[in-house]
């Protein structure tokens, strides 16, 4: 049976044409603001790792934040992430990003422009035929305000993809403070700023990206409904639905 999804879910004209330009080397994502002329190019799609699932529960946030610190360090419970309501097989998938570039100039010195444009979880190769935003556990589309997009928040800019069944481990040496300042500990430095927290003993892992104020997350479903991908686009690289 062909998979049809909720209309009021699925990616319109415009969120569907960035989704599927934004990881096409060399195509236009428009132009360089108040510039015209120069075009927003996309560079390269690099892979930056891989991340293990073995839950086949996927979150898809900040790996924390200012409230949440403030509770863990102090013996409180802190609330639970956005873990994405949909299931994905367990497994080992490759994270990538993909990079734009638009030069500009800015008071008389001269920029390059590099954006990440956007970031993916492949969770296969199969054809993507349609784009819809991932809910939430616990969130209910019946409830989503006409024109709203269902996003995640984050403080200090940065995502994360992590196995929902060793979130607590995982996010841990994030929420470490000392003199005033966050210090992650014990983390495996990634290309791009990205990073990557490991659990031996679950075979999971944790990878951050960044995320101008939080992102929107697409499933890219194939023909028979299943997730091919998971992107989160944010800042610059914010579709409209």
């Amino acid at each position: 049976m062909k998979w049809v999804g909720d209309a009021r879910l699925a990616a319109g004209p415009e969120a569907t044409w960035y989704l599927e330009t934004a990881f096409t080397p060399g195509a236009h994502l428009g132009t360089v603001y108040d510039d015209p002329t120069t075009p927003i190019v996309v560079t390269s799609v690099e892979e930056v790792t891989t991340i293990r699932v073995p839950s086949g529960r996927l979150v898809v946030d900040a790996p924390w934040d200012d409230d949440d610190t403030w509770r863990y360090e102090r013996g409180l419970p802190t609330g639970p992430p956005r873990e994405l309501a949909v299931r994905i097989p367990t497994g080992v998938y490759r994270v990538e990003i993909a990079w734009t570039a638009g030069p500009y100039e800015f008071f008389g010195e001269h920029f390059d422009g590099v954006e990440c444009a956007a970031t993916r979880l492949r969770v296969s190769d199969a054809a993507v035929v349609g784009w819809e935003m991932g809910l939430g556990v616990g969130e209910d589309v019946d409830r989503l305000p006409p024109g709203d997009r269902p996003r995640f928040g984050a403080d200090h800019n940065v995502g994360c993809f992590a196995d929902a069944g060793a979130w607590t481990t995982l996010s841990a040496p994030f929420r470490t403070i000392v003199d005033g300042r966050w210090e992650p500990r014990d983390i495996g430095q990634l290309p791009d700023g990205c990073e990557r927290i490991s659990d031996e003993s679950q075979q999971a892992d944790l990878v951050t990206f960044t995320a101008l104020s939080g992102g929107v997350v697409w499933l890219g479903r194939t023909e028979t409904g299943d997730v091919a991908s998971i992107v989160v686009t944010s800042g610059m690289a914010y579709a409209k639905a």
